[in-house]
């Protein structure tokens, strides 16, 4: 059977939940990466994993030399990843350019649409006035003669 992954569901309080995501912030990862790690390192450690904030870290090891070697842990990652997501970053920017692109030629469009429309505007006051002072009405349709009934 092949590897299937499985969803982890986690509560806690408000104020871890914060905390939480000002970590994952600062690391710049999403907060789903920040718990992918802990389950990595707790089943990478099988169980002996204890959470403790940097700084209690350095105090509570012998030497800092050996902390600094070994936190936070470091992943070596497959260079056909890295290129992979560089070559969808790349991606990623071409379609955002052409969306700008596209935007300005839609703005363009409506921007002219707008000038013909202005132009091409018959006000119905307007045909109302000129009956007034003299000139034809205008009726809609075609002509009616009543002699061929």
């Amino acid at each position: 059977m092949g590897n299937k992954n499985k969803t982890i569901s986690f509560r806690v309080s408000q104020e871890k939940f914060e905390t939480l995501r000002d970590i994952a912030e600062e690391r710049d990862i999403s907060l789903s990466a920040v718990f992918r790690d802990y389950v990595d390192m707790l089943v990478a450690h099988d169980g002996q994993v204890e959470v403790v904030p940097e700084h209690e870290v350095s105090e509570s090891s012998g030497s800092a030399s050996d902390t600094a070697e070994t936190f936070p842990p470091k992943v070596e990652v497959p260079k056909s990843f890295v290129r992979e997501h560089e070559r969808l970053e790349l991606e990623a920017e071409h379609l955002r350019e052409q969306l700008e692109e596209h935007k300005r030629y839609v703005t363009k469009l409506r921007q002219e649409l707008d000038e013909a429309d202005q132009e091409d505007v018959v006000q119905l006051e307007d045909l109302d006035g000129e009956e007034e002072d003299g000139e034809p009405s205008y009726r809609i349709g075609s002509s009616f003669d009543e002699s061929n009934f």
